[in-house]
């Protein structure tokens, strides 16, 4: 499924702070980027992220791929706008749910948008804040608040939270969930809801009915500092390469793909006048990046790339990073970027693997004696879930009680909650036909996300 061209896009490029892409705005140039998208009608959703959420994402890899793919992600924390400032382009403001949340109202009120209020575990906070929001702003079309059971994500009642959150179509979602179930929560959502707009806003529910926002320091703060420090460091120490052009090509090979050649050093300067171009390229076809003479990269060229291989995601077109040098390279690994890029040492090798991926099924099967050999290819995410597990389906009406079945992830490169949802139901509803079902060999960004979802012993297996 491919996504529609996004009629509300930010200018100012992101600067990457441990792999998380936090766009440069104000508060006032977020609101008037809410209000773009909202009058866009796409689904799209942002997220405030503070220092204890970038030492989550470091660890937890569907958390990071969230950030990454974010429409907006904002700082909200003092300590990430000074750690900004010695990363080479500063974030202008820290931006916080009991100061953002106030404007998004007021304008909600003067543009006459519905708003939904969901999340917190005590649903009389939550109509705490529903008051007092009421009170403040008395012609706000305020459609519903609903604070679900608390739950892990896998077992909450999704189809049930959707049912209300459309039966009232809301111009604009507040989620107010704990960290990490908020952010995943939406992701798996977002789309389904219909809503133009969705913001994660922690405890912000807290705030509205009365209480006061912190900036702590414990150790997720030491953990950060050493971290970011790290990255300062990488993108620092190479040295700069001899040659110092500043061109760039983008150039059409005969196979309707483009090669974009990036300069020598891609820093802030460089994205900012290449973007656009680069941009366009993406939009319009699978893209080979070359980085063969690119000896300097800092935040805001990794940003950039960032962008691009999120909007390539978007539209279904491949995007491949050619020809790394080593201190490119390292950076990328550094900030644990590697894992959502498809890096390769050649134009021709990355042609091979884009024509392998376009020739081979998203699901394929054999059968093996009594068992069932199926094989899923590429992501399994909330954007093709739906269709990899009614092709699953199909294989799995060749089983019957007593078979096995084995579902290879050798080529599976990432799997979201909505994927893991997936895997669980089928190993819960193969079951009660008498049938095994055993997953085996995920690479390791796989199998985090399975830790991370305390699903691994159950979908894995004991590790030996």
């Amino acid at each position: 499924m491919k996504a529609p061209l996004l009629e509300a896009q930010l200018d100012p490029l992101p600067i990457a702070i441990l792999g998380v892409p936090f766009d440069p705005v104000t508060a006032a140039e977020t609101t008037d980027f809410i209000d773009k998208t909202i009058a866009s009608g796409h689904p799209h959703y942002g997220l405030l992220a503070n220092v204890g959420q970038l030492v989550q994402a470091r660890e937890d890899v569907e958390l990071r791929r969230i950030f990454f793919d974010a429409h907006l992600v904002l700082a909200d924390s003092q300590a990430i706008i000074r750690s900004s400032q010695r990363l080479g382009q500063s974030l202008p403001e820290r931006i916080v749910g009991p100061v953002l949340i106030p404007q998004l109202l007021a304008l909600a009120e003067q543009k006459g948008w519905k708003v939904f209020f969901l999340g917190g575990t005590d649903p009389s906070l939550a109509a705490a804040a529903a008051k007092q929001t009421r009170a403040q702003y008395p012609k706000i079309q305020f459609v519903g608040t609903y604070a679900p059971p608390d739950k892990p994500l896998l077992e909450m009642d999704h189809a049930d939270i959707l049912r209300r959150i459309r039966e009232v179509q809301p111009d604009l979602l507040l989620v107010t969930f704990r960290e990490g179930k908020q952010e995943k929560w939406i992701s798996m959502n977002y789309r389904e809801t219909g809503v133009p707009f969705t913001l994660g806003l922690g405890e912000t529910n807290y705030f509205l009915a009365g209480g006061r926002a912190a900036d702590g320091r414990g150790l997720d703060w030491l953990k950060f500092k050493v971290a970011v420090w790290r990255q300062w460091w990488q993108l620092r120490a190479p040295q700069s390469p001899r040659s110092t052009s500043a061109k760039s090509e983008v150039v059409p090979d005969p196979f309707g793909n483009f090669i974009i050649r990036a300069p020598a050093r891609l820093t802030l300067t460089e994205a900012r006048a290449f973007h656009g171009e680069w941009q366009r390229a993406t939009e319009n076809g699978h893209v080979l990046f070359d980085l063969g003479n690119t000896g300097v990269i800092d935040s805001t060229g990794l940003g950039l790339l960032m962008r691009l291989r999120k909007r390539a995601r978007e539209l279904g077109h491949q995007f491949f990073l050619v020809a790394l040098r080593p201190t490119v390279e390292t950076a990328l690994k550094a900030m644990r970027l590697d894992e959502f890029f498809t890096l390769q040492a050649s134009v021709a090798g990355a042609r091979i693997i884009m024509e392998s991926f376009a020739r081979t099924a998203a699901v394929s099967s054999g059968v093996k004696e009594s068992t069932l050999q199926i094989r899923w290819t590429g992501e399994v995410t909330a954007l093709n879930a739906v269709e990899l597990g009614a092709k699953t389906e199909a294989e799995l009406s060749q089983t019957s009680a007593g078979m096995s079945v084995v579902i290879d992830l050798a080529r599976v490169t990432f799997v979201d909650s909505t994927g893991t949802g997936l895997m669980l139901r089928f190993k819960k509803n193969l079951a009660r036909r008498d049938i095994h079902l055993k997953f085996q060999n995920p690479v390791e960004s796989v199998r985090n996300v399975l830790r991370h979802t305390k699903l691994e012993e159950y979908l894995l297996g004991k590790t030996e």
